[in-house]
C-alpha cells in the first residue's frame, strides 16, 4: 500500500513515516503543507493520504481543504484525517463529501500503534475509521429523528459501526454471537428507513444519519 503524509511537525512526519514503514506500508511521500500534498497525490496516485488539519500557512484549515480537492479529483485515494482537537464543522464538510474510504482521528490515536495501523488498513480498504470522541461530539439528535426509533443496544451498535468497527469487531467489544450482530444492523437499516442495496452501503448511510450529516 502506497502512501502519502502531509504533517508540518517535522518530529511527527517523521514518527509517522517509520511507523507506517515499520508496519509494511510505502511511504512516497511525507510533505509539510497542503501545497506539497497536492502535488504529491498528483505525481504518486497513492492508496491512502494521511493529513493533518492544520497545516502552514495559517495552520487553520488548510489540510481539511486539500483533503476535499483530492477527493474530488482523486475519489479513489482514500483520506485519513489527523487533528490535535475535535474540529466538528471540518469533520462533517469531509464525511458529508466522503462516505466511504475516510478516517477522522486525534492525534493522541497514533501513540496506539496497533489501532492507528488497523485504521490505516480500513479505510483504505474502503471502510471508515472515526475516532470515538468525533463521533460523540457529532452526535445531534432531532426529536422526530429516526435515530430516536433505535433501542438502547441498537445505538450501541451503530456507534461502533461508525467507529469502524466490522460485524466481528462488534462481535467482540459486546460479546454477542454473529446472528445477534446481523439482527440489529438489519434492524437499524429498517428502522432509519434506509432503501435496500448492498449492505456496506447502507452502513455508511446508517453512519451518516447518526452524526447528523
Amino acid at each position: 500500500m502506497r502512501i502519502v503524509i502531509a504533517e508540518d511537525s517535522v518530529l511527527l512526519r517523521d514518527g509517522l513515516t517509520r511507523m507506517l514503514t515499520d508496519g509494511g506500508f510505502e511511504v512516497v511521500a511525507a510533505v509539510p503543507d497542503a501545497m506539497h500534498l497536492l502535488r504529491a497525490v498528483a505525481e504518486h496516485q497513492p492508496d491512502l493520504a494521511v493529513i493533518d488539519v492544520r497545516m502552514p500557512p495559517t495552520h487553520t484549515d488548510e489540510g481539511i481543504r486539500a483533503a476535499l480537492v483530492i477527493r474530488r479529483q482523486f475519489p479513489q485515494v482514500a483520506l485519513l484525517v489527523l487533528s490535535q482537537y475535535v474540529e466538528e464543522a471540518y469533520a462533517t464538510d469531509l464525511l458529508s463529501e466522503a462516505t466511504s474510504s475516510v478516517g477522522y482521528l486525534l492525534k493522541d490515536r497514533v501513540a496506539h500503534v496497533r489501532d492507528f495501523l488497523d485504521a490505516v488498513r480500513r479505510v483504505a480498504a474502503g471502510g471508515t475509521a472515526l475516532d470515538p470522541e468525533v463521533v460523540a461530539q457529532l452526535l445531534v439528535r432531532r426529536r422526530d429523528d429516526p435515530i430516536s426509533r433505535l433501542t438502547p443496544r441498537e445505538l450501541q451498535v451503530l456507534k461502533l459501526m461508525a467507529e469502524g468497527s466490522s460485524n466481528a469487531g462488534i462481535m467482540a467489544t459486546l460479546k454477542v454471537s454473529s446472528s445477534a450482530v446481523e439482527k440489529y444492523v438489519t434492524s437499524i437499516f429498517q428502522k432509519l428507513d434506509l432503501p435496500t442495496s448492498s449492505t456496506e452501503h447502507r452502513r455508511v448511510l446508517a453512519v451518516l444519519k447518526y452524526l447528523g450529516t
